[in-house]
Order: C-alpha cells, then structure tokens, then sequence
C-alpha cells in the first residue's frame, strides 16, 4: 500500500503516531507537502465526514481521527510554508458570548485545519469585538457556535455589531449549535448554517466559492 494511503487510513482509524510517521515516511520519499494534505490529510477527514454522515462513526471517533490529523498537521506545516502552498483561507472560530462549551467547536476547528483552512481559534465566550478584530486582521470567514438558547441570541448582534464596522461585505459567516437552525441563521443574516462538524467543512467551502 502506498504510504499517502496508509497516512489516509491512520487519519480515518485514529492512529496519531502512525499518521505522523506516515507524513515523515511521505516527505522522505519525495512527495511534495501540498500532495501530502490533500491526497492524505484532507482525503482522510474527508472519508470521515462521509462515515459520519452515513451513521458508520461518532462524534468521539470523529474527534480521535481530528487529533490524529492534528498531530500529522503539525509536523507537515513547516513544510507547507516552505513550499508556499496557500491556504483554502482564514477562519475565524469561537462560541458566542457567554457560551463555554467548546467540544463541537474545537472538532469543527481541527477539521476544518485538516482541510487545509488557516485556523484562528478565538476560543469560548467571544465578545464581537474578537470577531471584528480577526475580520480586520485577515479572517475571510467567521464560524460562530452555540449550545445554549440563551447565548445563541449573541450571534444576531455579533452580526450586527460587524455590519455596524462596516465589515459585513468582507466576510462569510456561518453558525451551528445544538440550538440554531437553518431559518435562525437566515433570520439573523449569517452567510450559512451547519448541523454537525463534516456539513462544517463543507458549508464554508460553499460560502468561499459564493463570495
């Protein structure tokens, strides 16, 4: 089996030091960096995505399989900037204000790095003036979660307090949360919703292509 292959196995089982040794065997062999994430990484939580949509793995193997992918990141990166290879873009990811819980979120943030999205993990209870700073800072795309009814209110004036910096057209924002829907994110004028961390992945894919 080719090693990009087994690096996309260990991704898909979990297996973190077999997923970083895989990444070093690769950049040993010669494959160039670029080739390494998609053809391994990004493939890899790809096919998670696709096992968690069709009921074959949960939000735990999900979240052993992101870590396992984060470990085998952090050892292709160096390479990444070395060969230049460019980002899909900057993400700006939090909980709302007021909301601690960060489980969906930090799945939702390593997935999406795993992707081959830059990552800035403002954390939990992000007032909107972090999100406006990361907006100004580059962030083409701001995530936003919630879990809690009282704090997904938090995400319409986080909107609105970025539409009142004038910075509405230089982003795409999606939310999720156990709470939000599909007809909360258009009635408060997000860019897209997601349900789960895979649907993530790909709802800002969709918005990035849409701008």
């Amino acid at each position: 089996m080719a090693t990009l292959d087994e690096l996309r196995e260990a991704v898909v089982d979990g297996q973190a030091k077999v997923a970083v040794a895989k990444v070093t065997e690769a950049l040993a062999e010669g494959t160039d960096a670029g080739t390494v994430l998609r053809e391994g990484l990004i493939a890899g939580m790809a096919q998670v995505g696709k096992l968690y949509e069709d009921g074959e793995v949960f939000v735990p193997e999900m979240l052993v399989a992101a870590r396992a992918m984060s470990a085998a990141l952090a050892v292709l990166k160096p390479h990444l900037v070395e060969q230049g290879v460019a980002s899909s873009g900057k993400v700006a990811i939090g909980t709302t204000e007021g909301d601690l819980h960060d489980i969906g979120k930090n799945l939702v943030a390593m997935m999406l790095e795993g992707s081959g999205y830059e990552i800035v993990d403002l954390g939990v209870d992000v007032p909107a003036t972090k999100f406006i700073e990361a907006i100004r800072d580059g962030a083409n795309v701001v995530a936003m979660s919630a879990l809690l009814t009282t704090t997904m209110t938090n995400m319409r004036s986080t909107i609105a307090a970025i539409e009142a910096a004038g910075l509405r057209d230089q982003v795409r924002i999606v939310v999720g949360g156990a709470p939000i829907t599909k007809s909360y994110a258009d009635e408060i004028g997000a860019d897209g919703y997601a349900e789960d961390a895979s649907g993530a992945v790909r709802m800002v894919k969709e918005v990035l292509a849409a701008a």
